[in-house]
């Protein structure tokens, strides 16, 4: 394209060259265009203070050309334009150097007088217009999106696209941050994306109050750049959230979509457009309690691992397997609980406060805080307890209820608000669903790196005795907080050192864990699974032979990944763990060792 003003454009449409854009749709970046265009604003609305600054200026520089005065001989003079325009500048702008280039006549400073209080009379009507512009809403979302634009378009690493930052777009920020992962984040709420500058991110957040059903912000967010990893809806609204998914998938086909909902029918909406990976925390919730019920101590390392570093080892939760359980709230969470728990044999009581229905068996119509209702579903005689609730002082009264029925009940219930977790944590729930964490775990395990989550799903599989076994080995290397959780790939880019072994068959997944400074200690690390040719081998013993193009999935001690990287960059490192002989790092003394072996 050689036209510059058609470039110009095409640059202010956010539009991309024909050859950089092959493969994509074109995005229609209207917000693009609004950031380019801050300054006309600027300019729009100073346009009266400036044109009466500028008149100003002009007659009052016109003026002391025409008023004659007097040289120092005391002859007649008038003053050129050039200097009329010099000793305006610095009487306007109050530097006052004093009279030039002649000792002024009572003319020539009645009229500075005069223009004095003009230009004071202007300066005031300008300035007083640009506080009013830096207050108006409109230019301070117009300058915050040229910001943020600019902010975007500066990013040289992948980064991930986060539509909706509330308490699960935080979680999932702080997760990524810790892993070295650069997000872009939009929400509708100001104060949320205030907040983004308050957390102790790493890097820099780019954050913009802006609709995320609009696809001109999401491509401003930078939905078309070739840096976009993946897009995730977590807002709290399905529709919006259905929004994000098609744009995406409509306009990147190629990235990966994420997406929050708690209905049924928008979850098969969203399935339309490609194959987005769609989380129902009600649904993910029941899944985890059946393999609580089932598998407790696989429960538990699953748990772990998907709250990732920095979390706790959970305790480990003993679900009864017979008996009934009582079920209070029967909305979209209720159902999608008891045909989980019912999918497992269990019996199952269900409190509905639906009126003019007549009860049937396992279903009570009544108010579960009434005394009478809670009878009529015999909670003394049950064995677990559920406040299913989308009200967080409802589901604390209820589980206080039924546990003073029943002391002995394992009880459940859902929390709605981050603001009720101390309450939760007193009443000493032994489930709890909190629907933001549920899907924050569940992106994150889906796209900190796709290792862990093929980990995940074959991890159900080993039996609880292979599962514990492998919880030892976790807390040996990392204690009772999971530390660092990271993937290798060895190739010949990301691994060089190890390149010559590899090929040669000569590297086990023992000799990657050898400590580079000393090779028969173990470093503070677990590998959790080898990929091998898209086979997945789950906690491979230490003689297993490694090859090229193998990914390897560890967890551990942030020390042990950085003595990790120096075993696959440095070659003398890379021999040391493999054969025990150590390689001199300087040039001189490796020819002096190699001439000596040679002799």
């Amino acid at each position: 394209m050689s036209n510059p003003l058609l470039l110009l454009w095409r640059r202010l449409l956010g539009d991309e060259e024909p050859t950089r854009a092959r493969g994509r749709r074109r995005l229609p970046l209207v917000s693009a265009a609004q950031a380019s265009a801050t300054i006309f604003l600027v300019l729009r609305r100073m346009r009266a203070p400036l044109i009466v600054l500028i008149l100003i200026f002009a007659v009052s520089v016109l003026g002391l050309t025409l008023i004659p005065g007097q040289d120092a001989a005391g002859n007649p003079s008038r003053m050129s334009f050039f200097d009329a325009f010099y000793v305006f500048s610095y009487t306007a702008t109050t530097i006052g150097f004093g009279e030039l280039p002649n000792p002024f006549t009572d003319a020539q400073r009645m009229w500075v007088m005069v223009t004095i209080y003009l230009t004071v009379i202007g300066w005031a009507y300008a300035i007083g217009t640009l506080l009013a512009l830096l207050q108006d809403r409109a230019f301070r979302d117009a300058l915050a999106l040229r910001r943020f634009t600019r902010k975007v378009a500066r990013m040289r690493e992948p980064f991930l696209l986060i539509a909706g930052y509330g308490r699960t777009g935080e979680l999932l920020g702080r997760s990524f941050d810790a892993l070295g992962r650069r997000f872009v984040v939009l929400d509708l709420s100001e104060e949320r994306i205030n907040a983004l500058d308050l957390d102790p991110y790493r890097a820099d957040v780019p954050g913009l109050v802006a609709d995320a059903r609009d696809p001109g912000h999401l491509g401003v967010a930078g939905l078309n750049l070739e840096h976009c990893e993946g897009v995730i809806a977590l807002t709290d609204d399905d529709e919006v959230n259905l929004a994000v998914t098609m744009s995406a998938a409509l306009l990147r086909p190629d990235l990966p979509v994420v997406a929050r909902t708690v209905s049924e029918a928008v979850e098969e909406r969203m399935r339309a457009f490609g194959s987005p990976i769609v989380i129902n925390p009600f649904d993910r919730f029941g899944d985890q309690l059946r393999l609580a019920l089932r598998a407790p101590i696989s429960y538990q390392l699953t748990t772990w691992l998907e709250s990732g570093p920095g979390a706790a080892l959970p305790p480990r939760g003993r679900p009864p397997k017979t008996g009934r359980w009582v079920v209070c709230g029967y909305g979209r969470f209720g159902r999608e609980l008891t045909a989980d728990l019912r999918a497992e044999g269990l019996e199952v009581t269900v409190i509905d406060p639906a009126s003019g229905d007549d009860e049937g068996p396992g279903r009570v119509v009544g108010d579960a805080s009434d005394p009478d209702v809670m009878s009529r579903a015999d909670v003394r005689n049950a064995v677990a307890f559920v406040a299913g609730t989308d009200n967080d002082t409802t589901n604390l009264s209820l589980v206080a209820a039924a546990v003073r029925l029943n002391p002995d009940l394992y009880v459940a219930a859902r929390q709605n608000r981050p603001a009720s977790a101390p309450l939760f944590a007193a009443m000493h729930v032994d489930a709890l669903l909190v629907p933001t964490e549920v899907v924050a775990h569940e992106v994150y395990a889906h796209l900190s790196t796709p290792l862990l989550w093929r980990f995940l799903q074959e991890l159900p599989n080993r039996g609880e005795a292979w599962a514990g076994a492998l919880i030892d080995r976790l807390t040996r290397s990392c204690g009772q907080t999971l530390q660092a959780l990271w993937k290798v790939r060895l190739t010949p880019e990301e691994a060089p050192a190890l390149a010559p072994w590899l090929a040669q068959g000569r590297v086990t997944v023992g000799d990657l864990l050898r400590d580079p400074d000393e090779r028969e200690e173990r470093l503070e690390a677990v590998v959790l699974l080898l990929q091998h040719e898209g086979e997945s081998q789950l906690a491979p013993p230490d003689d297993t032979v490694l090859s090229h193009g193998d990914e390897v999935l560890l967890a551990g001690e942030p020390s042990a990944r950085r003595e990790l990287d120096t075993t696959i960059a440095v070659d003398g490192a890379a021999e040391y763990v493999v054969t025990g002989r150590r390689r001199p790092a300087g040039a001189l003394w490796r020819w002096v060792t190699e001439t000596a072996e040679r002799r």
